[in-house]
């Protein structure tokens, strides 16, 4: 079912400036913040890019672009990929959801391109900040494909347990966490990497018998599944060529023999993923976007603040190999890989399409979309009414978002009362729009008005003055 906002990028297909942000490479875009979000949810609509990355400066941005992305285009085309949340060298893993929400992107763009972009969902929105597009990938993660179970399949249960181990899960007496793996008498739970609830896996004899979500607080079923499809809960799962480099390394690097040895012997243990750069052969590694196609197109939001957020991280990660090379003995920084690479590697290797977006025109040729803010906040309901009621007569579509149903109908009465006709509806894009101004439930940070295309949109916070704080 489709979200109350995902018709409204279709209103982009005039839009001056989207002829050339679809048709060519190269292009520089001005868009205010306001309306970035709907200018790529509209890129991601009209065009036929299987996968569409949109490069953030910093996480903070991702998170909040990934969440209005989402009521434009729906959650289920868009996926943040987000950066480890440990320091380069340090010898905790990262967090199980990370490494498996990771995963689940790459997995993602793999099923878009066997796809082809034939059809607007088969086609996926990534948004990544800057740190997570640096970062060098796990030689196999990749070709990662999760481990699939549905009702009815039949199968062996050593050899389900045995890809869940090798897939990084740990087995335990019980399912607590994610990562974690459970088998008593025929039944098989596993928290996946990127579930919100464990999965039990009954079994009668080599049939999978019943197939369930549970709760793990109280190990209790909640819900029947048709299928569960598990992906790694670990990015660095060691195959043979990184244990062989393992070992040899194992002989001269005494800072971390003894670690080095485990992953000789197949061993996976908290803290692995520190030892990436070591067992990457690649001098060069690689990067997300190295996956891309020519067919794909890559944004980069504002490259002047990425650029200068990559120098930020190569100089912090250049600090710790200098005080760590002296720490392990080692000869001076230069002889310790690093685990994010240069910014200029970024697209290097990568055939897709770039398109740059800025805040603001950089001189009289760069194109530029106008979406202006709307004022915030807009407290008093008058102001709120004139304005709209001024956007209304213009032929703007005005839609006015609110996070839930007893404060959306709340605002409809309240402008039915200052004389502007306003309707709460299910779906903004159901049916012709009204004459007045559309009602509807759907979180967003932040509105717009963007009357070329003869759109306005206005979020609670616009309202309220209130911003939603992101994670």
């Amino acid at each position: 079912m489709s979200g109350p906002l995902e018709a409204l990028p279709a209103l982009l297909r005039d839009e001056p400036t989207m002829a050339a942000l679809l048709g060519a490479t190269g292009a520089v875009v001005a868009v205010p913040d306001a309306g970035r979000a709907f200018l790529v949810a509209g890129m991601a609509a009209l065009g036929a890019a299987p996968v569409l990355v949109v490069a953030t400066p910093t996480a903070a941005e991702a998170e909040r672009l990934v969440h209005d992305l989402t009521a434009f285009a729906g959650s289920a085309r868009v996926a943040l990929f987000p950066a480890w949340e440990t320091l380069p060298f340090e010898r905790v893993s990262p967090a199980t959801e990370t490494m498996g929400q990771r995963l689940s992107v790459l997995w993602r763009i793999r099923l878009a391109h066997r796809a082809g972009g034939e059809g607007a969902a088969t086609r996926l929105v990534v948004v990544a900040p800057v740190k997570a597009l640096l970062q060098r990938l796990s030689p196999g993660a990749p070709a990662t494909e999760p481990v699939v179970v549905r009702a009815g399949d039949r199968l062996d249960e050593s050899a389900l347990v045995g890809r869940l181990v090798e897939a990084g899960y740990r087995r335990e007496y019980q399912v607590e966490s994610r990562g974690e793996l459970a088998v008593r008498g025929g039944i098989v739970d596993v928290f996946p990497s990127t579930y919100e609830c464990g999965v039990r896996i009954d079994l009668f004899g080599d049939e999978v018998d019943r197939l369930t979500e549970f709760d793990v607080a109280d190990q209790r079923s909640v819900r029947d599944l048709e299928e569960a499809s598990i992906l790694p809960c670990r990015e660095l799962v060691p195959d043979a060529a990184m244990r062989e480099r393992a070992r040899l390394l194992a002989a001269s690097a005494t800072f971390a023999a003894e670690q080095l040895a485990r992953i000789a012997d197949g061993e996976v243990f908290d803290g692995i993923e520190s030892f990436l750069p070591w067992l990457d052969e690649r001098d060069d590694g690689s990067v997300i976007t190295d996956l891309l196609t020519s067919s794909d197109r890559v944004l980069l939001a504002e490259p002047r603040r990425m650029r200068d957020r990559a120098l930020e991280l190569a100089d912090e990660e250049a600090a710790l190999a200098d005080s760590l090379s002296k720490t392990w003995g080692l000869d001076g920084s230069e002889s310790v890989p690093r685990l994010h690479l240069p910014f200029d590697r970024l697209l290097i290797s990568s055939p897709a399409k770039v398109v740059t977006l800025l805040a603001a025109p950089e001189d009289p040729n760069t194109l530029a979309v106008r979406a202006g803010s709307w004022p915030a906040p807009l407290g008093d309901p008058a102001v709120l009414a004139r304005r709209a009621g001024e956007l209304v007569r213009a032929g703007c579509r005005v839609v006015v978002s609110m996070d839930g149903e007893p404060s959306a109908r709340r605002l409809a009465t309240v402008l039915e009362e200052e004389g502007l006709t306003a309707r709460l509806v299910g779906s903004a894009g159901a049916g012709p729009a009204s004459a007045g101004v559309e009602v509807v439930v759907e979180p967003l940070d932040r509105g717009f008005v963007m009357d070329q295309a003869g759109v306005a949109v206005l979020a609670e916070p616009d309202v309220t003055g209130r911003r939603r704080p992101h994670r």
